[in-house]
């Protein structure tokens, strides 16, 4: 399985989705995990370093690659579970190619004008991915939402105009938290800072929605039969992915 979180804009909290997803899967659906980080910024594998540190923390593989990796995610794919692709704010080769194998595509936008002006672009994109790999499911989700009651109308509108090109958006959101910056600084994620927050239901929430099911047990069995389905076996917190694996391309 391939998911991309991707998009246009950049500062949307494409990296905070991908690290706190990857954390979610491996920790709690027992889902062998590889993080793709295409950003030149290298957001991701820093993250994913300073994890390394750790050694109390749940594992996360990560790898960066650019340019065509169309064929390099294809070969991942066939030894774990999930490949979590965290693409930089720019239409760029590897977006592209990650659309074209993704089973997922997770596009993040804030509830700001200059973030959905970007939607229009996503749309001929995705309709062009979508050519090549027409099982690819893409779901826009707002990001980093104003708390104050008084700025719901924001996030409305916002998926409202989403959904006038077409293209499916999430009922969950993510909320501006201090509790994201916090997690992402030491390495960690919000299901492991705080468990049971409300930033930590959120990355639940989302995924889960993403993911078509009801609740994280349901997607762990998901996990397990396509692991049964490919011969690879039950999954432990063992081997590849106890320890961080690092490579640059």
């Amino acid at each position: 399985m391939i998911l991309l979180v991707g998009g246009e804009k950049g500062g949307s909290g494409k990296s905070c989705l991908a690290q706190n997803t990857a954390v979610y899967l491996a920790k709690e659906c027992n889902a062998s995990v590889m993080l793709v980080d295409c950003d030149p910024q290298r957001t991701s594998a820093d993250w994913a370093q300073a994890r390394g540190n750790n050694p109390d923390l749940t594992k996360i593989n990560c790898v960066q690659m650019y340019g065509k990796i169309r064929s390099d995610l294809l070969s991942l794919q066939k030894a774990y579970d999930i490949i979590i692709i965290d693409c930089g704010g720019q239409d760029s080769l590897a977006l592209r190619a990650s659309l074209s194998v993704a089973n997922y595509a997770l596009l993040p936008l804030r509830p700001k004008r200059r973030d959905l002006k970007t939607v229009a672009h996503m749309d001929e994109l995705l309709a062009t991915c979508q050519m090549i790999n027409p099982e690819l499911k893409a779901n826009f989700v707002i990001t980093q939402c104003p708390s104050l009651p008084n700025q719901g109308k924001r996030i409305i509108e916002a998926k409202e105009v989403c959904k006038t090109w077409g293209i499916p958006v999430l009922d969950s959101v993510t909320y501006h938290r201090n509790v994201y910056d916090d997690s992402e600084e030491s390495g960690l994620s919000v299901i492991e800072t705080e468990g049971e927050s409300k930033a930590a239901e959120e990355i639940r929430g989302l995924v889960n929605e993403l993911m078509g099911v009801g609740c994280t047990e349901e997607l762990a069995e998901r996990f397990e039969k396509q692991r049964q389905q490919l011969g690879r076996g039950t999954y432990a917190i063992s081997g590849s992915q106890e320890k961080s694996a690092y490579a640059y391309a």
